[in-house]
């Protein structure tokens, strides 16, 4: 059996003095593109007069 008062280890808890000296600069920046877009007013239209034909 575990030790109930050992449960608490390192990997259990952050250690918030290393988010604190995080360095965001360090982050390359990228663009957020989605994977799948929604369709537009006239596509929406498009696809119910071809599929009513």
């Amino acid at each position: 059996m575990r030790d109930p008062s050992a449960s608490a280890t390192a990997s259990d808890k952050p250690d918030m003095a290393e988010t604190e000296k995080f360095d965001k600069s360090k982050l390359k920046k990228i663009k957020t593109q989605e994977k799948t877009p929604l369709a537009s007013k006239e596509m929406i239209q498009q696809e119910k007069g071809a599929g009513a034909s």
